[in-house]
């Protein structure tokens, strides 16, 4: 596929959706986010709490961290609230463990002090990439809260270190797509999660899909083609 060629929503294979962040959703939160990603909308708070976990007790460090949840009717079809099954599926203990990998490595925790930010991700309507979503609104969500508690003397000024958003890749057919709609990503033979700091850094990549994994790695993240 070429730049010019459009897909479904119309975009061109290395197109973004369309962009749409409302800071300060909440009224309550330390930081809080809506984000919208084309038809993905995620709700992002950030929530400050003057403790730590206990394997952090003591350490003078502190500690970010995230939950992941999707409203029932967030996809097309109702989808039971896992707290019916007793605790989080599989799928969202992984995703909010990525968000919390990829906001930790652009906070110095050592300079927080023994206090730790929560980063709730509420997935309010889903069509791909809710946890590239997450994680970017996520970062947009600490920042705010950072912002605020440097106000009040919580935390330093030097917490944040970096910035940091992801996105997703994948190999539909013979086109090399970026940001995939679930239309898209239901049908991926190969499809990358990538998060990546301001400054270049790339902080993860998850990758699904063994046929022509190598060839799309070399085509998306070496440049090539």
């Amino acid at each position: 596929m070429s730049e010019q060629t459009a897909r479904g929503d119309g975009r061109g294979a290395r197109e973004l959706r369309q962009l749409r962040v409302e800071m300060g959703y909440l009224e309550w939160a330390e930081g809080s986010v809506l984000l919208e990603m084309g038809k993905t909308r995620v709700l992002v708070s950030a929530s400050y709490e003057p403790r730590v976990p206990r394997f952090l007790q003591g350490s003078g460090s502190g500690w970010v961290t995230a939950e992941y949840a999707m409203l029932p009717r967030a996809t097309s079809v109702r989808t039971p609230r896992e707290v019916q099954a007793g605790r989080p599926s599989g799928r969202t203990q992984e995703i909010q463990r990525l968000v919390g990998r990829s906001l930790r490595a652009v906070t110095a925790l050592e300079r927080m002090g023994e206090g730790t930010i929560t980063i709730d991700c509420d997935v309010l309507q889903a069509d791909g990439g809710t946890r590239t979503a997450s994680i970017t609104a996520g970062y947009l969500a600490l920042a705010q809260a950072v912002h605020r508690l440097q106000a009040d003397g919580s935390v330093p000024a030097d917490v944040l270190v970096d910035s940091v958003a992801a996105v997703s890749a994948g190999l539909v057919g013979e086109d090399l797509l970026l940001d995939l709609c679930y239309e898209e990503d239901a049908r991926a033979e190969v499809d990358f999660n990538v998060v990546m700091t301001g400054r270049g850094d790339l902080v993860e990549v998850q990758a699904e899909g063994v046929r022509r994994l190598t060839e799309f790695q070399h085509e998306v993240l070496d440049g090539g083609g």
